[in-house]
């Protein structure tokens, strides 16, 4: 059984959630004994977070406290380190050049898990860090997956609503708009949705006709996998 290093911090909700998945997960398929997680909170300050999910400003600030953490879980005796938030793999070429363990991509994972379902047109929401830097959808084209992302009023409203969610002040109304997103995604034919910010599933947004992806339950799968590998 490998030790995983998380890098967390950044919506502590969302890496608690990510926590106990991976806890419950290996609980499942491994009886033996708990799994070895460490987990690194990066002592990012608030106002380079806000600025980077409201503002989509500085968020290369980050890098510097990314790789300290890499290092230390390193250092720690990670076998291997994942990130359970979308936006930082911007820099996962960075912070893979920085140590010598992996880093599991949550893009390159998504991307197997939609291959392997068989979905072909994905409908795209994230922050706009996410989508500026076209994460997804250069690992989509790279892929021959088709896609379809919100327009700029639509990604006004998701940044406003991922910054509720890292604050912890996640609401109905907040749910009610990221459905009339979903809703305008099913009438450009897409075949599901995946939240590509891990966010959004402490809104769990359901749909009447569409499939929703949450792509940190995906990224769980895929690292209680390497865990257990």
């Amino acid at each position: 059984m490998k030790t995983v290093g998380i890098i967390g911090g950044l919506g502590p909700e969302t890496t608690s959630e990510f926590y106990l998945d991976l806890i419950f997960s290996c609980q499942t398929k491994e009886r033996t004994h708990r799994p070895s997680i460490l987990i690194a909170s990066v002592p990012l300050p608030y106002a380079i977070e806000e600025d980077a999910i409201s503002k989509n400003i500085g968020i290369e600030r980050f890098l510097p406290f990314l790789i300290s953490e890499a290092r230390r879980l390193e250092k720690a005796g990670a076998d291997f380190i994942v990130m359970p938030c979308n936006s930082l793999h911007i820099f996962i070429k960075e912070i893979r050049n920085a140590v010598k363990i992996p880093v599991l991509s949550i893009v390159e994972e998504t991307v197997t898990f939609l291959k392997k379902n068989n979905l072909h047109k994905v409908g795209i929401v994230s922050t706009s860090a996410t989508i500026k830097n076209k994460l997804y959808e250069t690992a989509f084209e790279k892929n021959k997956l088709s896609y379809e992302t919100p327009d700029e009023f639509q990604q006004a409203k998701m940044g406003k609503i991922i910054l509720n969610l890292v604050t912890g002040q996640q609401n109905n109304r907040d749910r009610e708009e990221l459905i009339k997103i979903i809703n305008d995604f099913e009438k450009k034919g897409v075949d599901c949705v995946v939240l590509a910010c891990t966010d959004l599933q402490l809104l769990i947004p359901k749909h009447p006709t569409l499939k929703i992806f949450d792509t940190m339950k995906i990224f769980v799968e895929a690292t209680v996998e390497k865990i257990l590998g």
